[in-house]
């Protein structure tokens, strides 16, 4: 059971940044924090993959007004090697640069393509039951004809780490379904030490990828890699589905947009609101009107054409039939 709303303890965020999109979603974080949640006293980290024989252009690239309006909004921005994927499997930064945060000290990582709406002091996160982010659809395993079904396909990977698969399931749920097991999108999570979750999220990433059992033959782990182990993770740490309240990471205090047509079209006014007023100081809109989905979508009112465009109260039910319809009317951007 989740605990009650309350007082947490002090904790550091983690969000990953580089050259190109991320360094501005990184700036509309930053500022969404101070702005949505000014007298938390987190301590926002925003790791920068350094340039190695990983990634063939240097990532670490940032530009120096984005720099410096970082720094204005509090975030300390720290360097990270990537010594196991690199610009193979990008997503595998939020794995790595866990490593550069404090030992010891509790963490909430989040994607960068997420907006504070809210005061993250009134999450209260048990920071010895770790879970992350349930608004996700079921894009993995893929069932093939005559393959293995869901039950084979995650019970060899409980088995393959030692973890018990039948307490993980969801009883509510009716067998080979795919939200009967556990599977979460890898948009924000947290535990009590950034150290030791990533070296159990990166042994258990690099087993999966290079010794996965026989039933994964016919799964693709590129992009998917990252959730599929994270379940097993927070699993094995004595995690799980609902260790925190509904309704407020993904909800009132969160929102992961991932790109802003999505934003748009289908979040809540409350983060549209966040994301215009925290877009509209003058410093900030000559930064991020450098960034061509910015300009037009918030600055020259595409946004507002793609949210005309959509009922949130009947959206589409899957997110690929929301991006069909905002290209078919050339609106898409990323």
């Amino acid at each position: 059971m989740a605990k009650r709303a309350g007082k947490t303890q002090p904790f550091n965020i983690l969000i990953v940044a580089q050259r190109g999109r991320l360094q501005y979603e990184a700036l509309l974080f930053a500022a969404s924090l101070r702005h949505s949640s000014p007298d938390h006293a987190a301590r926002l980290f925003v790791a920068v993959p350094q340039p190695g024989p990983l990634w063939p252009n240097d990532p670490s690239v940032i530009d120096a007004d984005v720099l410096a309006l970082l720094d204005e909004l509090g975030a300390q921005v720290i360097p990270f090697e990537s010594r196991h994927f690199g610009a193979a499997y990008p997503y595998g930064n939020k794995i790595e640069a866990l490593f550069a945060l404090p030992k010891d000290e509790p963490f909430v990582f989040f994607d960068t393509d997420t907006l504070i709406t809210g005061d993250l002091g009134t999450v209260p996160f048990d920071f010895d039951r770790p879970t992350a982010s349930l608004r996700r659809e079921g894009t993995w395993p893929q069932i093939e004809l005559y393959g293995p079904g869901y039950s084979a396909i995650w019970k060899s990977l409980y088995d393959r780490f030692d973890l018990d698969f039948e307490s993980s399931l969801d009883p509510a749920q009716p067998d080979e379904y795919w939200q009967k097991y556990l599977y979460f999108n890898a948009g924000f999570f947290f535990y009590r030490c950034p150290h030791v979750f990533g070296q159990r999220f990166l042994d258990t990433a690099l087993a999966i990828r290079d010794t996965p059992p026989p039933e994964l033959v016919c799964q693709s782990l590129d992009p998917w890699l990252d959730q599929v182990a994270l379940p097993l993770v927070i699993h094995g740490f004595g995690g799980g589905r609902n260790t925190l309240p509904g309704g407020l990471l993904d909800g009132d205090v969160s929102c992961h947009y991932r790109l802003l047509p999505l934003l748009y079209a289908r979040e809540s006014d409350r983060a549209v609101e966040v994301l215009e007023a925290v877009s509209t100081p003058n410093r900030v809109k000559r930064v991020l009107k450098e960034y061509e989905p910015a300009k037009r979508m918030i600055y020259q009112g595409r946004g507002q054409k793609v949210r005309e465009m959509f009922d949130r109260d009947a959206l589409p039910r899957r997110e690929q039939m929301i991006r069909n319809q905002i290209k078919k009317a050339g609106f898409w951007m990323r």
